[in-house]
């Protein structure tokens, strides 16, 4: 029983993450006939509208690797903010840990003194 429900968890869990990826419709084409990206962020926009606020304007730098897409861009997005997620809950589990064996180790050392006073 309780590896058929893994299973069935397993599957919903998969079907979740892929169902909304694949149902989803591309939107039609912007005002100037550009193909409009699904996964875009506030960045593309926050540029077209400095393009149109202040058009001479010219970036610092250039960004070292441009993602192929919009998708590869939320997708690396993603991975970032589960890795920074992953360290946090490791330091704070770490921490945890870390003092609670100092508590016990304190209690040990303090019952043999206990023990002592008892005994004299």
């Amino acid at each position: 029983m309780k590896r058929h429900q893994n299973l069935l968890l397993l599957i919903a869990v998969v079907l979740l993450a892929a169902l909304p990826l694949w149902l989803v419709q591309k939107p039609a084409a912007d005002a100037d006939g550009k193909a409009a990206e699904i996964f875009a962020g506030a960045d593309n926009k926050a540029k077209d509208l400095i393009g149109v606020i202040a058009p001479d304007y010219r970036p610092w730098f250039e960004p070292i690797l441009e993602p192929a897409s919009g998708e590869i861009s939320s997708l690396l997005f993603a991975l970032q903010a589960a890795l920074g997620a992953g360290f946090i809950g490791y330091y704070l589990g770490a921490s945890v840990t870390r003092e609670k064996m100092r508590r016990e180790m304190a209690e040990q050392m303090a019952k043999p003194q206990e023990k002592q006073t008892l005994a004299d």
